[in-house]
């Protein structure tokens, strides 16, 4: 249910103030990120209207919670955005950095004014995307991880639970201590689910290890990140992994010769002789399919759920210092994920406090996933309120 971001450090007069030049332009740029300021939506419209187009193409605005350059979580969507621009031939306007907090459902009106289609990528932006969405009828909206709908507002996100437990599977093997740490972001189902999946990989392979959670309370702050993942590795931990945005984690780990992975995206780059691996996110196919389907004219409201099946969730590449065998008995559990045969949250699933959550012979449903609230027995951690 990504993302409930904290607000990173935005100058809210900043941001009013450049809302004011995006209102203030008939046909407005937003800033558009990689590439300086987007073609104008007006412009991109009337290219929309030559002969070699068969329908006006809409106006389709962005708004990310962090920088591109975090590689991660926004690297991600914008890369996502570059993938349905290429695809359909428009130009995408985008603002990053938003906060969410009153701010984000200022920005995301004034975008609304003069655009088609807003993809608002931060869980924390869901009741403020709904406030717009029902003052702009003709405006498609649609927001990332949330759990509210409106008829011109759908949400999407994915089974990226499914790559947590794979990387468990990689942690696992690859810990000699058996002390793995987990640097979590906030404690959201989000987050407690994935940390969840990851235990129960880590334990398929490894019963007698254990994962130390601490939190962090950001997306995207890597000084507080690698903070939190030195205190993990003075703990003793040999493998780590992050739910955040940065590649704080595995740099921190890199330096002390241990092993991670990051969240979001392949994060091999950043230090390639400790990387693990991680889950990753392909969100250029559904942004290029939704954007189609309201030039179509066939858009409707729905809660979209990725798989790995589908592309949208995928895990990394495991490091070259990750053995074959270990990549091969990923590969062959990957298979059993996707094709059904293997469910993560299959029982017999006991809690931290050795309760039974899930009998053996049953599954939790999504929904059950998706509201999640308790750790699993092998997670060494308290969970906030």
């Amino acid at each position: 249910m990504k993302k409930h971001k904290k607000a990173l450090s935005v100058s809210v007069a900043l941001l009013l103030a450049f809302v004011f030049v995006i209102s203030g332009c008939s046909g407005s740029n937003a800033n558009n990120a990689n590439e300086g300021a987007a073609n104008s939506p007006t412009e991109s419209a009337a290219e929309g209207t030559a002969t070699d187009a068969p329908a006006k193409l809409p106006r389709v605005a962005f708004v990310y919670i962090g920088p591109p350059g975090d590689g991660g979580w926004t690297f991600e969507h914008d890369k996502g955005r570059l993938y349905m621009e290429e695809k359909l031939g428009i130009k995408a306007d985008t603002v990053e950095n938003v906060p969410e907090s009153a701010d984000a459902e200022r920005i995301i009106t004034e975008l609304a004014q003069n655009h088609d289609v807003i993809f608002t990528t931060s869980f924390g932006y869901m009741d403020y995307t709904l406030n717009v969405a029902k003052k702009f009828p003709n405006v498609k909206f649609l927001h990332t991880a949330g759990y509210k709908t409106n008829d011109n507002m759908g949400t999407f996100f994915g089974k990226n639970f499914d790559a947590s437990y794979l990387s468990g599977i990689a942690a696992g093997k690859m810990t000699k201590k058996n002390i793995i740490g987990y640097v979590g972001a906030f404690p959201i189902p989000e987050v407690i689910y994935n940390i969840n999946a990851f235990t129960l990989g880590v334990q398929s392979v490894n019963p007698d290890a254990k994962v130390s959670v601490v939190w962090t309370n950001t997306w995207y702050d890597p000084t507080t990140e690698r903070q939190a993942a030195v205190s993990l590795l003075d703990k003793g931990a040999d493998v780590l992994l992050a739910y955040q945005d940065s590649p704080a984690t595995l740099q921190a780990a890199a330096e002390r010769g241990a092993m991670a992975g990051g969240n979001d995206s392949d994060m091999t780059r950043f230090a390639p002789e400790a990387y693990l691996t991680n889950p990753i996110w392909n969100w250029g196919p559904y942004y290029t399919k939704t954007v189609q389907s309201v030039i179509d004219g066939t858009w409707k409201s729905e809660q979209y759920s990725g798989s790995m099946a589908d592309g949208m969730v995928d895990i990394a590449p495991l490091g070259p210092s990750v053995p074959e065998d270990v990549k091969t008995l990923v590969t062959e559990t990957k298979a059993k994920l996707v094709s059904g045969e293997l469910n993560v949250f299959s029982g017999p699933i006991k809690d931290a406090s050795g309760a039974v959550k899930v009998e053996d012979g049953k599954t939790l449903t999504l929904d059950d996933i998706l509201i999640m609230d308790w750790f699993v027995s092998g997670v060494e951690g308290t969970i906030p309120k």
